[in-house]
């Protein structure tokens, strides 16, 4: 029997991934971490330039409803390890947290390099390695995982191996959804885009003038959930918190029926009754444009969608129904390259309770590659970090085969936090 700490590898240099690595550390094991990227956690960097949107202050029964079909697969993990866990976890790394307006966590700094770089720094002094430039290939018949390196192929074996590898937006970024044809005979639901933009068939003269302009203090409804916030006009449709909100109903609806119609009320603080009295008697000699702009307030970009439904043939004799529900057509989600998330992925009849592959044992999965989705809001990275770190304990203590020691090449590193840079 081999000597010394249990070997785990883990492939996926995200927040799931690290969280694992740092977990299977804590538990005793000798870890590895690979990544095909030049340097770990490039989505997080990302995503933190908007503030790194760590969790939610939310009561935990309701966080976890946001979770949808997913909810009771994922609760267990998110148990383990709740938003105050997450907190403790981003403090104890010197980085303090604040809960904003909205509910939605964030570290004071709101940026990620920080928490990043003192994480790798953490996890360096646990002894942790890090192997860039490292894409997965897949098994070999006698187990090991084969990778592409600079060098050549690579091939390593480990008592238990945790994939972390993302799901399939921003592709650029590192998650290419490349893993999918690596696990012949897993059941996998498709890879879609989560938390995206919609196409909608703009007039030449909304996307010239329009394009790039912002909706504030608007609702969005559809299916019986409403939604306020913000949504940027772009030149192919419309993308933007509240939109995200919406989107996986919206999605499925347009998968269902081809075309999906979202309301948008454009002045959610006024009723329509009252709305009505300001706006539905026109003085003759005053433009559309300036009525809308003076009785209902209403900004640029706001008066020249209701010009654009007007134009379609939508009756004239009630502008409020029109300002407080504008029927907007949605002909398809964008692609998942652009979409903040993914949807789909391993299914989690494949999975046991400790996240691993039940036909492939030693294996464990968790982050994005699962089949779950959440919307914006802290929700994405609450079920990354609570997954991976799930995964990453049941590796450290996982009995497998034992096998010869592997000989480390060239390209292994030791994490440095200057890696966060």
């Amino acid at each position: 029997m081999r000597e010394g700490p249990r070997q785990v590898l883990v492939i996926g240099a995200g927040p799931a991934g690290l969280m694992a690595a740092e977990a299977a550390a804590k538990a005793g094991a000798a870890v590895t971490v690979l990544d095909h990227m030049p340097s770990p956690a490039r989505k997080l960097l990302i995503a933190g330039r908007g503030g790194l949107n760590l969790t939610h202050s939310e009561p935990l029964a309701r966080l976890l409803e946001r979770y949808g079909p997913a909810r009771d697969a994922l609760a267990p993990f998110v148990h383990a390890f709740p938003p105050e866990a997450l907190v403790a976890w981003c403090e104890a790394l010197g980085q303090p947290t604040f809960v904003g307006s909205s509910g939605r966590v964030f570290p004071r700094a709101m940026k990620a390099s920080p928490l990043l770089r003192a994480w790798l720094a953490r996890l360096a002094s646990q002894g942790v390695a890090l192997r860039t430039r490292h894409r997965w290939l897949g098994f070999t018949p006698d187990g090991a995982q084969r990778f592409a390196t600079p060098e050549g192929e690579a091939r390593h074996h480990a008592d238990a191996t945790v994939l972390a590898l993302g799901g399939a937006s921003w592709p650029r970024l590192g998650s290419d959804g490349g893993w999918t044809a690596l696990l012949p005979g897993i059941a996998i639901a498709p890879l879609r885009p989560a938390n995206m933009g919609f196409a909608v068939a703009w007039s030449d003269h909304l996307r010239a003038r329009f394009a790039g302009t912002p909706l504030k203090r608007i609702a969005l409804a559809f299916g019986g959930a409403t939604v306020r916030g913000e949504a940027m006009l772009t030149a192919q449709g419309i993308e933007g918190g509240a939109v995200y909100a919406l989107s996986a109903a919206l999605r499925d609806a347009i998968a269902a029926d081809g075309t999906a119609t979202l309301l948008l009320d454009l002045r959610p603080d006024i009723d329509r009754d009252a709305l009505a009295r300001r706006v539905n008697a026109r003085p003759g000699a005053v433009t559309l444009s300036n009525h809308l702009r003076r009785a209902a307030g209403l900004s640029p970009a706001a008066i020249a969608l209701v010009q654009e439904v007007l134009h379609t043939g939508a009756a004239r004799d009630d502008l409020a129904a029109l300002v407080k529900a504008l029927p907007l057509r949605l002909a398809a989600p964008f692609p998942i390259t652009r979409a903040i998330s993914s949807a789909g992925g391993i299914a989690w009849s494949e999975l046991d309770d400790a996240l691993m592959l039940r036909r492939h044992p030693g294996l464990f999965a968790c982050g994005e590659m699962l089949d779950w989705e959440a919307p914006t809001g802290g929700y994405l990275l609450q079920a990354c970090f609570a997954t991976g770190r799930a995964a990453g304990r049941a590796a450290a203590g996982f009995t497998a085969v034992p096998r010869p020691p592997a000989h480390p090449p060239a390209s292994e590193r030791t994490i440095h936090p200057r890696a966060a840079s």
